[in-house]
Order: structure tokens, then sequence, then C-alpha cells
């Protein structure tokens, strides 16, 4: 299906959804507060929208810094993952990593709030391609590409820039609770043509996309719980991780390309990175080598938040699970 009417496809379903009906019924008891969250929510996410985009960043971060600062306990979070991940920094070269993240996701609210502005003509001033030949190798092949990828940097704009060159992809996400903010992103997400996955069940849909040859993107940088997620490494700790893309990726010879929105301060832009494709570890021991798989995808991930430290959700308990008879880290 060509670019321009896979989008025409799109924006026509999302033309004829109904806008309440589904959403209230959804909603459930929790109706009225999430109504209240959505509608002190939407003015800030429509002002970020429409300042010209210095501005809008300077407020994202702004915003992010507020949070920062009165939310105790994501500092708390933030600074016991940094302790746990660089025991040799400094509490001072710590908390320089987690301000710096929190500008991160400043930044990147504002982006995700300018969506509707982007267009091929500007998005060049926002996001820029780099190592695009080793995507294009890994589509060439028609087997599906699977996108490794991270909270990492503007993880948010990889695939909505990438979708805008006409290459849409399916995003794996989890749905937000609130079904209203829930609504508003994946319109965001998927104004270009791009679908998104339910999270908990995206197996079989999968497992589909690869046998048409299609993309599918995969944060893979969450706490699991088993039997989802198996115990590999991340900064020499115990983690438990997702190990679906390794059990796909072995099953259909799918391409699992490294990719990462990083925010490049000299270009004062993003640079979208593809890496080559990732060799797959084979032995012949389907479990053993789902175990393998996903620790090389766990160590690329690892490496790039080692390279930029700034750019990764510290906030997030990510050594939550521990292997049994371990004590909490947190």
């Amino acid at each position: 299906m060509g670019a321009g009417s896979r989008r025409q496809e799109v924006k026509s379903a999302l033309e004829r959804k109904p806008s309440s009906l589904p959403l209230e019924e959804s909603a459930g008891p929790h109706r009225l507060r999430y109504r209240l969250e959505y509608m002190a929510a939407w003015p800030f996410i429509k002002v970020l929208g429409l300042l010209p985009r210095f501005l809008s960043r300077a407020v994202g971060i702004s915003l992010a810094w507020t949070l920062y600062l009165l939310h105790g306990r994501l500092r708390q979070v933030g600074m016991r993952n940094l302790e746990l991940a660089f025991p040799d920094k400094s509490r001072s070269e710590r908390a320089r990593i987690l301000r710096g993240e929190f500008t991160s996701l400043g930044r990147q609210l504002a982006e995700v709030c300018q969506f509707p502005r982007y267009t091929l003509e500007n998005a060049g001033q926002v996001v820029v391609y780099d190592g695009f030949e080793n995507y294009e190798r890994a589509f060439a092949r028609g087997k599906g590409v699977l996108f490794l990828t991270a909270h990492f940097g503007g993880w948010e704009l990889s695939a909505f820039f990438h979708s805008m060159h006409g290459h849409w992809m399916h995003v794996v996400m989890r749905p937000m609770d609130n079904v209203y903010l829930n609504h508003l992103i994946r319109q965001y997400r998927t104004m270009h043509g791009n679908t998104t996955v339910d999270k908990d069940d995206f197996v079989r849909g999968l497992l589909g996309a690869m046998k048409k040859g299609e993309v599918v993107g995969i944060l893979m940088d969450t706490n699991m719980t088993p039997p989802q997620g198996v115990f590999v490494d991340f900064f020499g700790i115990p983690a438990c991780t997702a190990s679906g893309l390794a059990r796909i990726a072995l099953r259909t010879d799918a391409a699992v390309v490294p990719t990462f929105t990083i925010w490049d301060p000299i270009l004062r832009k993003y640079r979208l990175r593809f890496d080559p494709a990732l060799e797959l570890i084979r032995t012949g021991d389907d479990e053993a080598d789902a175990i393998a798989n996903t620790q090389l995808f766990t160590t690329r991930i690892e490496e790039y938040v080692r390279r930029y430290p700034e750019q990764w959700l510290w906030v997030h308990r990510r050594w939550k699970t521990r292997p049994e008879g371990q004590p909490s880290v947190y």
C-alpha cells in the first residue's frame, strides 16, 4: 500500500470514529476524574502546540523542571536508579544527569504538542536522519523490521517523523489509564499512517506484520514480570525484560534495527539514528536463544544510555521486579 493511500485511509478512519460515546463507555467509574485531568491538560497541550517552537520548548522544559522540584518521589526513584547504574559517580553528578532528563522530557513534551504543525517542509528543522541506509537494507530483506528502541531522547518523535516520510509502522504501546488523554495522544501518533498495538496483546499482530514485511516499533526498557519478562543484566543488575521481541525475531527472521532519537545540542535538533541490524544468536535452544538475544538487545540500549545518560527515563522503576529471594532495591 502506498504511503499516500495509507495516510488517507487512516485519516478517514479517524474522521469516522465517534468522539464521545466510546470514551464515555470506557472511562467507567473514574470518568469524572479522567475528564477533569483532561480539562486541566488540554489548555497546556494546545498552547504548547500554538507557540513558536523555541518558546514552546522553553515552556515545556519549565513545566518539566517544576515537576522535578515538586515531585519528590520521582527524584527519589531517579537518584536511586542512578546510584545503581553509576555507583562511581558523585551525588552531584547523578543529580546533574537527573535534571538533564527532565530537560529532555520537557523538550519532547513541547515537540509532541507541535505534531499538528509538522510538515515535510519544516520537519527537517526538528529531526534529521542518521544511518537511514541501515533501515533501507533491513526493510529490503522483506521479512519485516523490528525497531529496538527505548524511552530515550525524543522517542515519541521517531515513529511520527518516519511516517511523515512515507514509512508508517505499528507502534506497540500501553494505553494510558485516562481514556480521554489516550484518545488525544493516539490521534497525534497516528496522524501520518502509523497504527498502535496494545502492549498486552501484541504477539499475534506482530507475527502478522512480519509476514507482510511491515515495521513494528517496540520500547524495550520497561520493567516486566514473569512469564512475559526474563532476567538479563542492565548496568550489571538483573532486570526483568520483555522477551517477546527476541522470540518473534527468532521465529520470523525479521531484522532487528536499534533505533534511537537523540537530541544533538550542536545541531539543536534530533537525530533519528538507525544502527545496522543486529546479528541474532542462534544455538538451536529456543529458550536460551530468547534470553541471549534479549540480553543482546538490552546491552545495546545500555550502550546508548551510557553515552547519553541525560536522555534516558531514570524515573521509571526499571529494577522493580526482583529474582526470587532478592529484596527490593527501592
